[in-house]
């Protein structure tokens, strides 16, 4: 897959009321993960994290749907339930987004770090140094990071590279300078550069402003998914997606306002090289 980056939507997604059809979510998942790449992803014996975004409850956080189904195509690869492990930072969050907290070994577990805990020593790299979340760490061997399609208003924007301050003590640290570098820094933390191997970007629900919290006036049903195994590919192909939906809605550019996400540049470039920042894109 390298750089690519699919967009697969379908709009048709919505059922009549608010709710998703569950059977096109998953006939979506199989056109943007074909069951060879999950085979690529995961090999079997491998502990899987499955790092969601719930800080905005139910309004505007990967679907529990979702998850689940991703859930399913992994032990189809393959991957046994308990070693599937559903995580962000808190159980509390993770609870708003309408996921059930399972600590129970033998089954899919779903925990926040405030189960585990931190390492107590400190890992770094450029201007990051944080404590990293153990669930990471210590419990899993992959991670496929799992964010949502949405604006945020002191970083520009918020998908792949920004969802792994989940895995850290300390993300409020980084928010200085639109995130730049430190955005990038925190992904170049070796357990997270080197457990993320794909990027679902739940596209289902998207928000153009007002993020990260959840501002029902500024979402839209924009009923994709967008995957890549480049998270700056990604990123990038998520933020033009956000500053088209901007203009149609008569909104200034994330450069105007202040809040272009530069931090997504600075890893591409020659210091981080953590991806492209012009991807080939492939609509399904």
């Amino acid at each position: 897959m390298g750089s690519k980056v699919v967009i697969a939507c379908d709009p048709s997604l919505r059922t009549p009321g608010p709710g998703i059809d569950s059977s096109r979510l998953l006939k979506l998942l199989d056109r943007a993960v074909p069951m060879e790449v999950w085979k690529q992803v995961v090999r079997p014996g491998e502990t899987v994290g499955l790092k969601v975004n719930c800080l905005a409850g139910r309004g505007i956080s990967t679907r529990p749907q979702l998850v689940d189904l991703i859930c399913e195509r992994l032990q189809q690869a393959g991957v046994r339930q308990q070693h599937i492990v559903i995580w962000d930072r808190l159980n509390a969050d993770l609870e708003s987004a309408g996921f059930r907290i399972a600590t129970r070994s033998g089954g899919i577990r779903c925990i926040g770090n405030d189960v585990l805990g931190y390492e107590e020593e400190l890992t770094a790299f450029g201007s990051a140094a944080s404590l990293m979340a153990k669930t990471l760490t210590q419990v899993c061997h992959v991670v496929i990071n799992l964010p949502v399609l949405k604006d945020h208003g002191i970083v520009g924007v918020t998908m792949a590279l920004k969802n792994l301050f989940g895995a850290i003590h300390n993300p409020n640290k980084y928010h200085m300078n639109v995130g730049d570098p430190y955005v990038a820094d925190v992904y170049m933390l070796p357990p997270i550069r080197q457990k993320v191997r794909l990027t679902i970007c739940d596209a289902t629900t998207a928000q153009y402003e007002g993020g990260p919290s959840y501002m029902p006036q500024w979402t839209w049903p924009y009923n994709g998914l967008i995957v890549s195994q480049d998270p700056v590919a990604l990123d990038h192909a998520g933020w033009q997606i956000i500053e088209r939906k901007r203009a149609e809605q008569g909104m200034k550019p994330l450069k105007d306002v202040g809040r272009e996400p530069r931090y997504i540049a600075t890893a591409a470039g020659p210091r981080h090289r953590l991806g492209a920042l012009a991807p080939q894109v492939e609509f399904r």
